[in-house]
């Protein structure tokens, strides 16, 4: 089944443990695994959690460094994507294509020379906040600050990523962080892995009107397999994330509409063990009425028309 996950932390343990590879390892994500699954893309996310006075650049980019290199010695199987053309290139030569992504906007450190520097090296997306305040904005773990918005910094990266033809991404964002990037932002974003807050009532999850605003945007939300995210099951199961999509359906039509699994970032169980297992979510969304159509659009189309749409 040929799908495009929008997220995963594969990347973060790639650097803490030198004992795994990105070709074939225990992790959730490999190269053997997204070939086995009939991936077209994988986002890979550098997540970045510092709190012991290192820098969040410079673990970003020794993160970058590391899996830019182990993406280089697997070349025949896996390659990186900035835009449309090269994924288009890469998906014709029958390789897997790998985009960057950057998992907490702290990594640029104020500085938009940084999110330049960034782009250069392929990054081809940014996660505003991660689970704390920042010099862009403000996160959504904590009630204090869900109505604050981005900050004067966080507009100027808007602005700056839609000129370089970056993804701007609003999940783990405030719900004001939120609004104004639909507010600023001239192009589609993206929450890259975040469900449905009507069924789920997680400040992770996205409101109905945030639904209605990203689809109206032209966005996608992806869902994610984290079992706090999608019910009240220790294990992430195929049935809620099915009754997700069915209500951002409803809401804010197939459109919006993608995959983002969270892999390797998230502990509980998933009834999907790994992303090799992606076409069980298929199987279950054919069983509950969906069309092939309408699930080529979550697994893949919605994503390739965000890539095309938005990155330079």
């Amino acid at each position: 089944m040929q799908f495009i996950d929008f997220h995963c932390d594969t990347a973060s343990i790639l650097l803490e443990k030198k004992d795994k590879n990105i070709l074939d390892s225990d992790l959730k994500v490999d190269i053997k695994k997204l070939k086995k699954a009939g991936a077209l893309a994988q986002f890979f996310a550098l997540f970045i959690e510092v709190n012991n006075g290192e820098s969040y650049n410079k673990k970003c980019i020794d993160m970058l460094n590391n899996l830019e290199e182990q993406i280089n010695e697997n070349n025949d199987k896996i390659e990186i994507c900035t835009n449309i053309e090269e994924y288009n290139k890469v998906k014709n030569s029958g390789k897997i294509g790998a985009f960057l992504t950057i998992e907490e906007g702290e990594a640029i450190e104020g500085d938009l020379k940084n999110l330049r520097y960034f782009k250069d090296r392929g990054v081809s997306l940014m996660t505003l906040t991660w689970n704390f305040e920042n010099k862009i904005g403000y996160p959504n773990c904590s009630e204090k600050f869900r109505d604050k918005g981005l900050k004067n910094f966080g507009i100027e990266v808007i602005e700056e990523m839609n000129s370089l033809g970056m993804i701007i991404d609003v999940s783990h964002l405030s719900d004001g962080g939120f609004l104004d990037v639909a507010k600023y932002s001239k192009y589609p974003f993206v929450a890259s892995h975040s469900n449905a807050r009507n069924l789920c009532n997680h400040s992770r999850n996205l409101t109905d009107d945030m639904i209605r605003i990203l689809s109206n945007k032209g966005g996608v939300t992806g869902i994610n397999f984290c079992a706090y995210f999608l019910g009240n099951s220790k294990v992430a199961m195929i049935s809620d994330m099915v009754e997700h999509i069915k209500h951002i359906k409803n809401i804010g039509g197939i459109d919006c509409i993608a995959l983002g699994s969270d892999f390797d970032g998230i502990d509980n169980e998933v009834e999907i063990k790994d992303i090799s297992e992606m076409s069980s979510l298929a199987h279950a969304l054919l069983k509950n009425g969906f069309t092939e159509a309408e699930i080529d659009k979550i697994f893949y189309k919605n994503s390739e028309r965000i890539i095309k749409d938005v990155l330079k």
